[in-house]
């Protein structure tokens, strides 16, 4: 594991050079001059004695020193040699904002070797980039940043949120947000040549001045980066949401295409960030409201909600808002809603959401103690309603007694709030800015409302258990014996989970008819017969299942030799509860990842899985199983019987050990079904598909039987 680089010089300069003409260099001392950056700024340039009415100097050589933080904005030619001059140097680091290296290596080969060049002229410098805007430093006022920004300075004392993108453009449009969000710094990762995002997280979160982070992720560039991340973020309590771009075929192009990342899997990936306690969510307003709430209360420690407006439309609207969340409002205890009705009078209806009516509109006193009746059953947040009229046309002076109502309440119950206005536009800059200095939250939107806390509970609910072991993804070949075919068929597949431990029926290879019927009066009717050679099998008819003579035998192997390569006479597998699908491929980021599901041949139509990585606990394997829309099958739907959920989960953990012990030879292993029988029944794997890799050859396990328990089996 390689140690994160020191960023310290780059993130919080006291000397910036700025190399380059045209438009962007310029810009970039334009811009730490506007914030009012205290440093040194180190205009270099041939032939200009003066950029932006600061002295020029004609190279790096003639600067007073080794600057800490150098923003390059020549082509990418001299990119390489400005970051090895600035390397030996001696320099804190550089922005690299010139494009056309790995980013473009699928349309032209030399951006590979570019890159390359790059990072060995860097050394042990920090570079950040290429193909990236910068970054903005709110809290010092120092900008490499080469456009205009819609931030402003953080106030001495102040905090605020930190955030990395990957994109250049969704940057400059974060700093452009009027919801309110004090930004501590904002960051460009480009593509990541030597610096990657997990590291500059690192160097963002040790600042005292950042309360939370924001992670817009393409791609992931270490493994162990992110989980050292979340680790220190916890230490430090500082949450981390990421928004992160790869649900679509088309997304996961396109990420290659701009940054050469590698995005992994979306599945792969939303396990992942789980795992290490970093809420996901989807849109960039809820990325916003999602920081903004972590930034003014943290994690939220229950996943209860109060809602107040004084509309019963909105009420209903925040109701079906939550239907399906993880958060939720709590029916009111009969004592509590005692305590509201007093406040309110007879004639309005007291529940959670609660819609207060009109009758205390503007009156201060009367909505403070509705709230505060309200904010006194201990939610995780109180959320009240509130949209304020355009000043410019209306006055929004009959909405401040609610606001002070509001503010009261919460003080008094020493609870956490947010007002919330179900259209973004009906709550302006200024409005969210005076509700931050209160200490509430201010919402732009109801969704937004929804998603912010769900993450915020999500990250404290993680926080309460330990940290997951770090993710397994060292490859291990394949041991000897094993058969390294591409696709070994079921038998041999069998017989290697077999030896493994794992629970598989007994069965036979045979060759021909004969074979198969003496197979299948040795093993004990009923048997199942497949074709080998044959992936699903169900599709093609390849399979025969309950058959319980010599002469059903007799005609079903006639029938499915010609199709495959043998045959495999297995012990049929009687008493199943449920059927569950156990996959595991090799993700190009993440190592081993497994899957679980509702299994059988409607698998593909159901789509109802979780993901694990790996290594995974038996906790995991349980929650993952309990989370699938078929576990009441499992748990004894509407009378049927229990399924045996210890031997399904062991069974599970032995598919996953196998996988860890064979990383670097299993392509892809595919167990579908494996029959869940009754509660002390077991659980066996009924059909499995094995694709491995490598080129090491061994003898086929052929002919030998696989000894198995038979609780499961008809003799």
């Amino acid at each position: 594991m390689t140690m994160p680089r020191d960023l310290s010089r780059l993130l919080r300069p006291k000397s910036i050079a700025v190399v380059g003409g045209g438009f962007f260099a310029p810009n970039v001392v334009k811009q730490s001059l506007k914030m009012g950056f205290a440093g040194d700024i180190w205009p270099v340039h041939p032939s200009k004695d003066e950029v932006a009415g600061i002295k020029a100097y004609r190279s790096l050589a003639e600067l007073p020193h080794a600057p800490d933080a150098t923003f390059i904005g020549v082509n990418r030619h001299l990119t390489i040699d400005v970051v090895r001059e600035l390397s030996e140097s001696g320099a804190g680091g550089a922005i690299c904002f010139a494009a056309g290296f790995r980013e473009t290596a699928h349309y032209e080969a030399e951006g590979q070797d570019l890159q390359l060049a790059l990072i060995e002229a860097a050394g042990g410098m920090p570079i950040i980039g290429p193909n990236c805007y910068g970054l903005i430093n709110y809290a010092d006022g120092a900008l490499l940043w080469p456009d205009q920004h819609g931030g402003r300075r953080l106030e001495d004392g102040e905090k605020g949120a930190a955030i990395i993108t990957q994109s250049s453009n969704i940057a400059c449009n974060l700093t452009m947000q009027t919801r309110g969000l004090p930004v501590a710094f904002l960051m460009t990762a480009g593509n990541q040549a030597q610096t990657g995002l997990s590291e500059m997280a690192l160097g963002l979160i040790e600042d005292e001045r950042v309360s939370c982070l924001g992670l817009h992720i393409e791609g992931f560039d270490k493994v162990d980066g992110f989980e050292r991340l979340a680790a220190r973020a916890r230490q430090l309590k500082k949450p981390i949401v990421a928004m992160k771009v790869g649900r679509s075929e088309q997304a996961r192009a396109a990420t290659i295409s701009h940054t050469a990342s590698l995005a992994g899997s979306d599945a792969a990936s939303d396990a992942f960030l789980k795992r290490l306690g970093i809420p996901r969510v989807d849109t960039i307003p809820s990325f916003l409201e999602t920081l903004k709430l972590l930034h003014v209360v943290g994690p939220l420690s229950k996943p209860t909600l109060s809602s107040m407006s004084c509309s019963g439309g909105e009420a209903s609207v925040m109701a079906d808002t939550a239907e399906g969340r993880r958060v939720y409002f709590p029916a009111l205890t009969e004592a509590h809603r005692a305590r509201v009705q007093e406040t309110l009078g007879p004639l309005v209806a007291v529940a959670n959401p609660l819609d207060y009516n009109t009758y205390i509109w503007g009156k201060q006193d009367a909505l403070t103690a509705t709230f505060s009746a309200m904010a006194s059953g201990g939610f995780g947040l109180n959320m009240l309603v509130l949209d304020f009229p355009r000043t410019d046309r209306c006055s929004d002076a009959d909405w401040w007694p609610t606001v002070n109502a509001f503010e009261a309440a919460l003080k008094a119950n020493g609870a956490h709030g947010a007002i919330v206005a179900s259209m973004g536009e009906n709550l302006s800059e200024d409005h969210s800015v005076e509700l931050l200095r209160r200490g509430i939250v201010p919402i732009h939107g109801i969704a937004e409302a929804f998603d912010a806390a769900e993450a915020a509970v999500f990250v404290a609910q993680a926080w309460k258990h330990p940290s997951s072991t770090a993710i397994g993804t060292t490859s291990a070949g394949p041991g000897e014996g094993v058969a390294t075919e591409r696709q070994p068929d079921e038998a041999i597949a069998k017989a290697m989970l077999a030896v493994a431990g794992l629970p598989v029926p007994q069965g036979r290879r045979v060759a021909d008819v004969g074979g198969a019927v003496a197979a299948a009066e040795a093993l004990g009717f009923p048997v199942a017969l497949k074709a080998l050679g044959v992936a699903h099998k169900s599709e093609l008819g390849a399979v025969r299942l309950n058959l319980k003579s010599a002469e059903e035998v007799r005609d079903a192997a006639t029938a499915l030799l010609p199709l495959g390569s043998g045959l495999y006479v297995e012990a049929m597998v009687v008493g199943g509860v449920a059927e569950l699908i156990v996959g595991l491929t090799r993700d190009p980021v993440f190592g081993p990842v497994m899957t679980v599901g509702t299994g059988g041949v409607l698998v593909e139509l159901l789509k109802d899985s979780a993901t694990l990585l790996l290594p995974t606990t038996r906790d995991d394997i349980e929650t993952a199983l309990r989370s699938l829309r078929m576990f009441p099958l499992l748990d004894g739907y509407r009378g049927r019987p229990k399924a045996d959920l210890d031997a399904a989960i062991a069974a599970i953990e032995g598919i996953a050990r196998f996988a860890i012990a064979y990383a670097g030879g299993i392509e892809e292993l595919d167990i579908n079904p494996l029959i869940v029988c009754a509660d002390g029944k077991g659980a066996w794997i009924a059909d499995a598909l094995l694709v491995v890799t490598g080129q090491q050859s061994a003898e086929k396990t052929t002919g030998v039987p696989v000894e198995g328990e038979e609780e499961c089996l008809t003799s």
